[in-house]
C-alpha cells in the first residue's frame, strides 16, 4: 500500500472520526541500486564517524553518525541546533514527562534544543503531516509500507549492526537497513485484578479458554466486579484481540506475516482450544453469558482505569503497555496483575512481544539537525528510562528493565517473505477485515452478535473466511494451507 493510498484511507478516516492501526508490513524497493548505495554509505559513514567522535567536533559533514558510532557524553558535546519532535503521546506532555526527560538529556547536551509537539489524531495526522513533509526531525513512524522508508527516513545502521544494542531491530527493516527504534515494547497479555480474582476464589491463573470463561463466571458469582471489561464504546481499544493472532494462539511466530495470506480457513476450529477460531471465541461466549459491563455502549476508557485499580473490574484484554496506566489510576498499583493470554498450545504459553512507536529520523533536513536528533533518539532509549517507566517490555539490550513475563515464552512474529511484503496489507485492504491494522469494527460485531442473538459465533467465522478467500482470489494470492 503505497503512501498515496494510504493519506487517501486517512483522510476518509479522519471524516468518519475512526482511528487507522499502526502497521508496517513492507513493499518492494523499486530503486534497488539506490538502496545498494544507501547501505554502502552507511558502512562508510560508520567508520567516518568513529573517527569524528574521537575529535568531539560541534562541525558535522557529510553524511550523519550511525547510531552505533555515537558515544553519549563525549560524541559531539559542542552541536548546537534545535530539533522538533512530533508524538502521540499527549498524556506525557500534559503530565510533563517529557518536559522532564529533555531537561535531563540537556543536562548531558545543554546546545541542543528539542522541541515537542503532542498529536492527539496521531494515526491520521501524521500520514498528512509526513506527506506534506511538515513535521520536524523525528516522528514515530506512522503505517507507511517498508518500501517508503527511505523515501522519508534515514538508517540508523544495518539492522545486524543494531541487533547489539537493541530489541526488534527488523520491525522497520528495508533492504538490510534499520529505520525504526521503538520508544518502549509490548508484550500481549490480559490484565487483571489480583484481590478481585482472591476474592472470587480464583487461585491459579486460567491457562485455557474454558478456564477463563470459568474464571469469569466465578467472578460475576462471587463479587461485585464486572468479569471482562469490553471497552467496546471507545472502539480502538477492541483492536487488541487481533494482537493474540499466530504465535500467541499457535505458537508459531510465521504464521501471521507468511502464512496467514495464504491459508484457506484460518477462522476453522481446530477442536483443541488453540487457534483464531478460540481466540474470538472467548469474547463472543463472554458477551453471551453475560459475563462483561450491563450496557456495553457506555464504556469509558478514562474511566476503566481506575475501575480495574479498585476492584470494579476483573480483567481487560489490552497490551502490557497499559500496565503502567492502570497502576496509576488508583491506590492500589499492587492489585494489578498482567498474565499469559489464555490459550495454551502443546502444554506452553505463549507471548508475543514487539516494539510501540517507532523514533524515525527525516532524510530531509541538514545533517547537524540529523546528528542531534540521533543523539537524542539513542538518549532516550538508552539512558531515559522512559520504556521502565511505562512498564515497557525492553528496547535497549543494555538499559535497565524491571519487566518480567517468565510464565510465557516470548516470540516475536518474523518478517513477511522477499517479495510478500505488501500481501498481508493488501489482504486487509481488500477483506475489509484489516488484522491488526485497525480493524475494530469486526471485534465490536461480535460484541453486537452475541449480546443480542443475531448471528452464531460460526456464522460470523464463516462470514470472515469468505471475505478472505474473495480477497486471496481477487489479489491471485496462492492458497497453500
Amino acid at each position: 500500500m503505497k503512501l498515496k493510498k494510504v493519506i487517501a484511507m486517512a483522510l476518509a478516516a479522519t471524516m468518519t472520526l475512526s482511528v487507522a492501526g499502526c502497521g508496517g508490513n513492507g513493499g518492494s524497493s523499486e530503486t534497488g541500486d539506490t538502496e545498494a548505495a544507501t547501505a554502502a554509505k552507511v558502512e562508510e559513514t560508520k567508520t567516518e564517524a568513529e573517527t569524528d567522535t574521537e575529535a568531539d567536533t560541534a562541525e558535522v559533514v557529510g553524511e550523519a553518525p550511525t547510531y552505533s558510532s555515537i558515544v553519549l557524553g563525549e560524541s559531539y558535546t559542542d552541536l548546537t541546533t534545535t530539533i522538533k519532535w512530533i508524538h502521540h503521546k499527549t498524556d506525557r506532555q500534559e503530565d510533563g514527562t517529557i518536559e522532564n526527560y529533555i531537561a535531563e538529556f540537556n543536562k548531558v547536551y545543554p546546545n541542543i534544543t528539542v522541541e515537542t509537539e503532542a498529536i492527539t489524531d496521531y494515526a491520521e495526522d501524521s500520514l498528512l503531516r509526513l506527506s506534506s513533509g511538515d513535521w520536524g526531525d523525528i516522528m514515530f513512524i506512522p503505517a507507511i509500507d517498508k518500501a517508503e522508508l527511505s523515501e522519508f527516513f534515514i538508517p540508523y545502521g544495518t539492522t545486524e549492526e543494531m541487533d547489539e544494542y537493541i530489541n526488534f531491530p527488523k520491525q522497520w527493516e528495508k533492504d538490510g537497513l534499520c529505520y525504526g527504534i521503538g520508544y518502549m515494547g509490548n508484550a500481549q497479555g490480559v490484565l487483571y485484578n489480583k484481590k478481585v480474582f482472591a476474592d472470587a476464589g480464583v487461585t491459579d491463573v486460567p491457562k485455557t479458554p474454558t478456564e477463563f470463561i470459568d474464571t469469569l463466571q466465578k467472578i460475576k458469582d462471587n463479587t461485585d466486579a464486572i468479569p471482562l471489561y469490553t471497552n467496546y464504546a471507545a472502539g480502538w481499544t477492541m483492536g487488541a484481540w487481533d494482537a493474540y493472532l499466530g504465535s500467541i494462539t499457535d505458537g508459531d511466530n510465521t504464521w501471521f506475516n507468511q502464512k496467514f495470506v495464504h491459508t484457506a480457513a484460518p477462522f476453522a476450529d481446530p477442536g483443541d482450544g488453540t487457534g483464531a477460531y478460540n481466540l474470538y471465541k472467548i469474547l463472543y461466549d463472554a458477551v453471551a453469558k453475560g459475563l462483561i459491563e450491563e450496557d456495553y455502549t457506555t464504556t469509558d476508557w478514562e474511566s476503566c482505569k481506575a475501575m480495574l485499580n479498585n476492584g470494579q473490574i476483573g480483567t481487560m484484554v489490552l497490551g502490557s503497555w497499559a500496565v503502567a496506566q492502570m497502576k496509576e489510576a488508583g491506590d492500589h498499583p499492587d492489585d494489578i496483575g498482567y498474565m499469559p493470554f489464555p490459550i495454551t498450545v502443546n502444554g506452553v504459553q505463549y507471548a508475543t512481544a514487539g516494539p510501540d512507536y517507532c523514533y524515525a529520523i527525516s532524510k530531509d533536513v541538514d545533517v547537524e539537525h540529523q546528528t542531534a536528533a540521533m543523539i537524542f533518539v539513542k538518549w532516550m532509549v538508552e539512558e531515559s528510562g522512559w520504556c521502565d517507566f511505562e512498564g515497557g517490555y525492553p528496547i535497549s539490550k543494555t538499559a535497565p528493565s524491571s519487566f518480567d513475563f517468565s510464565a510465557a515464552t516470548i516470540l516475536q512474529d518474523e518478517p513477511a517473505l522477499p517479495g510478500e511484503e505488501d500481501f498481508l496489507n493488501d489482504m486487509n485492504s481488500e477483506s475489509e477485515l484489516s488484522f491488526n491494522a485497525g480493524g475494530n469494527t469486526k471485534i465490536q460485531e461480535i460484541v453486537e452478535a452475541a449480546a443480542t442473538g443475531s448471528k452464531d459465533f460460526d456464522t460470523l467465522m464463516n462470514e470472515w473466511t469468505q471475505k478472505w478467500n474473495d480477497a486471496q482470489e481477487s489479489l491471485g494470492i496462492e492458497v497453500q494451507y
